[in-house]
């Protein structure tokens, strides 16, 4: 799973395909997989979502749900897909259920960026996010740009990664035994631009799947090695001294989260892994020599 933001008050799990968005297929992987280079594990998954705290006089009664994620790469990009069907629960007025899909393709030389994003609520559309990154001069940001809502565009700074090399990049700072590391991220699941995140890396975390859930998950994905990672958000268009939210998280060296919990100010969420199995890989090429 792509190291990403998680929004549950808003009803969405941002950890990142985009439907038939850039083009068709090419015959063989003209640039680099890194993903599958670093040894990264194309995969699906199904997490159980539970309220696991509150402070006193949040509005919040109670929240539950699942979040459904599967990554695998085509042949010039990576693509995930995140489905979210969530319950919300409040003390005075009846439960709300929010279902929410968003998808991303990220291609692998980082030069293209699309991602589309649609939130219901009682089964209304109430959200809608969709658009690209455009690249422009070498000496000059990028700039995403949205289709939906229209008019809305951000300069990204120099260096902002996507969802996918972000998580490459905090797998191979982990590989060099670093502690911290920070990075600007944009991954377009909402209208709110670019965050700033600081990574902690923390002790290696071995996982045991819940005896209910065992036989449903693939046990050769979770043997990889994993380490326990802490992520702090920090908005970067409205600047504050303090996190937006924080999130713990396992994850393993083939890029597969066996575990998480968000922390906000006034509640806490747990994402607890329930299902998972390999993604084959979508591109039908006889030419594997980019991948290792």
């Amino acid at each position: 799973m792509n190291i990403l933001t998680c929004k549950y008050r808003s009803g969405f799990f941002f950890l990142a395909v985009l439907w038939a968005v850039g083009g068709g297929a090419t015959p063989a992987r003209a640039v680099l997989d890194r993903a599958h280079a670093a040894g990264l594990k194309s995969h699906k998954a199904l997490y159980d979502i539970r309220l696991s705290s509150k402070k006193s006089g949040s509005n919040i009664v109670n929240i539950s749900g699942t979040m459904f994620y599967e990554w695998h790469p085509s042949c010039d990009a990576w693509v995930s897909t995140h489905r979210f069907d969530m319950l919300y629960e409040y003390p005075e007025v009846p439960a709300v259920r929010v279902t929410s899909e968003f998808s991303t393709y990220e291609s692998f030389d980082g030069k293209a960026y699309n991602f589309t994003l649609q939130r219901k609520r009682d089964g209304v559309l109430y959200e809608e996010v969709r658009g690209n990154v455009q690249g422009v001069e070498h000496d000059n940001p990028d700039m995403a740009v949205y289709s939906i809502p229209r008019d809305l565009s951000f300069n990204l700074p120099d260096g902002t990664l996507f969802p996918m090399a972000h998580t490459l990049e905090v797998l191979e700072k982990i590989k060099q035994g670093k502690k911290f590391y920070n990075a600007t991220i944009f991954d377009g699941s909402d209208a709110e631009g670019p965050v700033d995140v600081n990574s902690f890396v923390g002790r290696v975390a071995a996982y045991q799947p819940p005896e209910k859930y065992a036989q449903y998950i693939d046990k050769s994905l979770t043997d990889a090695k994993g380490w326990n990672v802490r992520l702090a958000f920090f908005p970067l268009n409205n600047f504050e001294e303090t996190s937006d939210y924080e999130m713990s998280l396992v994850v393993h060296e083939n890029g597969v989260i066996s575990g998480m919990e968000v922390n906000y100010e006034d509640f806490s969420i747990t994402q607890t892994l329930r299902a998972l199995e390999s993604s084959k890989d979508n591109c039908m090429s006889e030419d594997k020599s980019n991948i290792k």
